[in-house]
This record gives C-alpha cells, sequence and structure tokens, in this order.
C-alpha cells in the first residue's frame, strides 16, 4: 500500500512512524466524516486489535501540534480532526445528525477578504462552521417531526 499524505508528512517532519501510526494514518486519510478520537479508535483496532485508545489520543495530539491534522469542534462536545489540506474549505453541519459537509463558496471568500480591507486589515486566516437542519420537506428532513 503506498504512504497516505499523512504518512508523507510525519515522514518530512522527521516523526517516528510505527505501524500502529500508520494505520491511524490511513485511517484518518480515508474518513471523509471528521471522526473524534473514539472514532479513529474503532476504526484502527479493527485493523489492529493492539492499538489503545491511549495511542490514539498521543498520535492526534502530536499530528495536530505538528500542523497535520486540524482539530474542530462542531458543538458537540467531541474534538473531531481531518487531514491538514492546501485547499481551504468551511464546514456545514447538520446538527440533528452531525453530518458535516465540507464546501467551498467563492463569494464568502472575497466577501471575508473584502470586510478584512474595509477595517483596513489583511486576512490571513478564518474558520466558517454553518449550523443547519434540513428545510422543511426536503429529502434529508424525511422523517422529522
Amino acid at each position: 500500500m503506498s504512504e497516505t499524505r499523512i504518512e508523507q508528512l510525519c515522514v518530512a517532519k522527521n516523526m517516528k512512524m510505527t505501524d500502529q501510526r500508520r494505520v491511524i494514518a490511513r485511517v484518518l486519510s480515508v474518513s471523509e466524516d471528521h471522526p473524534d478520537v473514539e472514532e479513529v479508535h474503532r476504526r484502527a483496532s479493527e485493523i489492529d486489535a493492539r492499538i489503545s485508545i491511549a495511542t490514539v489520543y498521543r498520535t492526534v495530539r502530536l499530528w495536530e501540534e505538528a500542523g497535520i491534522l486540524d482539530r474542530h469542534d462542531f458543538g458537540d462536545g467531541r474534538s473531531r480532526y481531518e487531514e491538514v489540506t492546501d485547499e481551504h474549505h468551511d464546514h456545514l453541519i447538520d446538527v440533528k445528525t452531525d453530518v458535516v459537509i465540507e464546501f467551498q463558496n467563492a463569494e464568502i471568500e472575497a466577501l471575508q477578504e473584502r470586510i478584512a480591507k474595509e477595517h483596513g486589515m489583511r486576512l490571513v486566516g478564518h474558520r466558517l462552521e454553518l449550523y443547519c437542519v434540513p428545510l422543511a420537506g426536503s429529502d434529508d428532513d424525511a422523517g422529522a417531526s
């Protein structure tokens, strides 16, 4: 199996890559749902039962500090993680299902730049998280009361 981007970043930063860390890297690299540590552990331990929750906590914290992972708190009390990417994106969070949708919108990006400039500032970063519920009558709202 070829190295994941997380593994490549760890190697580039001279970080030790144990077999267990490689499994954790692969779990995170294929995740599309911003898992928390417990979910990463569940998935990783299906591949290698020797991986402890403590190992996952330590590894995720180390990679976050190294700028390899981003940590998010989407209001559900859990720290959730995703691989740092070169492409900026924002998040739309369904508060009923905790589904996280990544999106990009050039108009929003331009507006943020303009607002910063209007205040004599240069935008160097931001996070946008939209907390939502499905529109009444939409397919995503099926079964909701």
